[in-house]
């Protein structure tokens, strides 16, 4: 009875000891080694099916073939602009909460207009003569700010962008690093660290240029097949400087207004997960990655140029090779990886007047300087206009109260003036805007988007069609869907493969982020989980 006695012993032991485990393991958290935030500046949703039939099979395709996507993604806030769209993708929030209204603002505290990233009490590494940046005026923490705080600063987080604003505002303010371009380099500020590392230095070394397009930009496939594009020659394109013509090929533009800018930007991205060594420790590293020059081809040739498309057609290669280095580095299933936008483009007024769509342009200085007038005739006094941004219009208070005027008239008879405009659809008092006859969802994005102490006075809405300055070129920053309808597909670790069409928000990100990762979502975040994907969350 012994002898069998203390094997049946040492079996139950053994069965108790792998049960233990097992239930361990499946109690325990899986998570991804890295999750990569692609940002698309000025990627408007159509994008990922207008060019589809030239897309490669391992880039865009492969993202709608395995991934999530969610068809109706749409901007919650007002100006649709760069810096505020960067801010809420990573903070679940809108700028009436984080803060970022535009990309600068009148900030009656330092008496003057401010960058969105600008600080005084840093510098720029080796570039001390420029303004410092950091996300000090960031209101609200981002994910990558609580995926540190959940692994008690233990998870890596680092933001690339060419633009200041595509790294640091995504990268949140306890970021490793947050690095972008500035003459021609890579950089960062002394609010991150001291000196730029030696893996930034040697790829600042590379003539990245003659590397990737020593003969200029021209089109990847010969120009007369780009059939869903404008001719290449149009009077409403913006030629770069030193060339006579907008026309291919580009041998005057700097890296960061070409499609190559992406190229340099996933090579940085991979350089930054090197030099970190993101996704090789305990815990779930991030990197924000921003590409900018999407940004800058649109608003110079307009979405409907060959320009655009042969950008997309180029950035569907970068991605194909960019998901192949993540696929060796990680496994195909050890990343998280997601793409969106922080606003669209409306067409040129060029081309809409071109092809009989409604379309127009305003000269700003002009329509300043008229209502300026109407407020000297009426009230006798100048200067009542103390500054103005895209959208908004900023009053002196101090002249208001020295002529005893009244803020709430004033700002009345401003909008009154700003309507006259054919350019201008609305405008109002921004402390009537709960009051103001609009669709609710066109009231609600322009409550968002302002901020109590960071905001105007008047608020404007553009006509649809309309933009500030020529017929030339693209712009964004209204309501409208083609500045608010963002593309948003997940792909990687865990996700499942599939759709939806239900409208989700851009503030919804964030907090599906928390989700998946297990960690708290952002201190400002209003936006919702997309159940979709979580509730099929392997």
């Amino acid at each position: 009875m012994k002898r069998l006695f203390v094997p049946a012993l040492i079996l139950a032991g053994m069965m108790t000891i792998l049960a233990w485990w097992k239930g361990d393991r499946k109690n325990k958290i899986e998570r991804p080694r890295i999750v990569v935030g692609l940002m698309v500046d000025q990627m408007r949703w159509d994008y990922l099916y207008k060019y589809s039939e030239r897309y490669g099979e391992g880039g865009i395709k492969r993202l709608l073939r395995e991934g999530f996507t969610c068809e109706n993604t749409l901007i919650r806030h007002a100006p649709t602009v760069t810096a505020a769209g960067h801010a809420s993708v990573y903070t679940g929030s809108v700028p009436a909460i984080n803060g970022i209204i535009e990309n600068s603002w009148y900030d009656r505290e330092w008496g003057r207009k401010i960058s969105n990233v600008e600080d005084t009490t840093v510098s720029i590494i080796g570039m001390e003569d420029l303004m410092g940046r950091s996300p000090r005026n960031l209101l609200s923490t981002t994910i990558g700010d609580e995926l540190r705080i959940a692994t008690q600063f233990q998870s890596k987080v680092v933001g690339v962008a060419i633009k200041d604003r595509g790294a640091i505002l995504p990268a949140g303010h306890s970021a490793n690093g947050a690095f972008w371009r500035e003459n021609s380099e890579w950089v960062t500020s002394t609010y991150y660290m001291d000196a730029l590392p030696q893996w930034v230095q040697d790829f600042n070394a590379i003539d990245w240029k003659e590397k990737l397009y020593p003969n200029g930009w021209e089109t990847l496939f010969p120009i007369e097949s780009y059939t869903l594009s404008s001719a290449d020659d149009k009077s409403y394109e913006n030629a770069f400087t030193g060339e006579e013509k907008p026309v291919f090929p580009h041998t005057e533009a700097s890296i960061s207004q070409t499609p190559f800018g992406n190229t340099i930007t996933f090579e940085f991205s991979k350089a930054a997960i090197e030099g970190y060594g993101l996704g090789e420790g305990d815990h779930t590293d991030m990197i924000a990655i921003s590409l900018s020059s999407p940004d800058k081809i649109g608003h110079r040739f307009g979405p409907n140029s060959i320009e655009v498309e042969d950008n997309y057609l180029r950035l569907d290669r970068d991605l194909e090779e960019f998901f192949n280095y993540l696929d060796e580095r990680y496994g195909r299933n050890g990343y998280l990886f997601f793409i969106t936008a922080d606003h669209g483009v409306n067409q040129s007024p060029g081309y809409l007047e071109e092809n009989k769509l409604p379309y127009g342009f305003m000269d700003k200085s002009k329509v300043t300087a008229r209502v300026e007038e109407a407020l000297r005739n009426k009230y006798g006094v100048d200067g009542i206009i103390l500054s103005e941004t895209d959208n908004q219009i900023y009053l002196d208070y101090d002249i208001l109260d020295g002529k005893n005027l009244d803020k709430r008239e004033v700002s009345l008879f401003i909008a009154d003036e700003l309507k006259k405009e054919g350019g201008i659809q609305n405008a109002f008092p921004t402390d009537m805007i709960s009051s103001v006859t609009l669709p609710d969802r066109i009231r609600s994005m322009v409550t968002n988007g302002y901020h109590a102490k960071r905001g105007g006075d008047v608020f404007l809405i553009r006509t649809a069609g309309y933009k500030w300055g020529s017929r030339n070129g693209a712009s964004h920053s209204d309501w409208y869907p083609f500045d608010a309808h963002i593309p948003l597909v997940w792909m990687g670790h865990g996700i499942p493969r599939g759709h939806t069409n239900r409208t989700v928000g851009m503030t919804d990100i964030a907090p599906t982020l928390g989700a998946l990762l297990k960690v708290q979502m952002p201190s400002g975040s209003i936006g919702e989980v997309i159940t979709e994907i979580t509730d099929f969350y392997q």
